[in-house]
């Protein structure tokens, strides 16, 4: 069941929060910081926040499961194999845990992990 709104909220603002206040106590020690010294913090900065609101707003999707998922070898309904695995996918502004059932094909014996429609993979699943 996905948490709050304001709760996630609360929750996103203090990790902000704490980022904000880190980079400002590094900007009041760092002694005449170069701009790409700034733009490296920046960065981190960004990172580390698009990372974790990326989690959370992927965490807060309700979770769709295939009603029916094909072996993309031959073609032959796979069976779940096990209820729910998490993994860590890739995505474009860093790893993501996903939570998705494991389909695999007694013929084949291939396995998959599909993702669910409310998040599209662009990158390889990382285990």
């Amino acid at each position: 069941m996905p948490r709050p709104r304001a709760e996630l909220k609360a929750e996103l603002e203090a990790e902000a929060a704490r980022l904000i206040e880190d980079a400002l106590a590094w900007n009041e020690q760092a002694e005449a910081p170069t701009l790409t010294d700034i733009e490296d913090h920046v960065l981190k900065f960004r990172k580390v926040l698009g990372e974790r609101l990326a989690q959370a707003l992927v965490e807060a999707q309700p979770s769709v499961e295939p009603v029916r998922v094909g072996c993309p070898q031959c073609g032959r309904p796979m069976h779940q194999k096990r209820r729910r695995q998490r993994r860590r996918v890739e995505s474009r502004v860093g790893p993501v845990p996903l939570q998705r059932a494991y389909y695999y094909c007694e013929h084949c014996r291939a396995g998959i992990f599909p993702p669910g429609p409310a998040v599209e993979s662009r990158g390889p699943v990382v285990e």
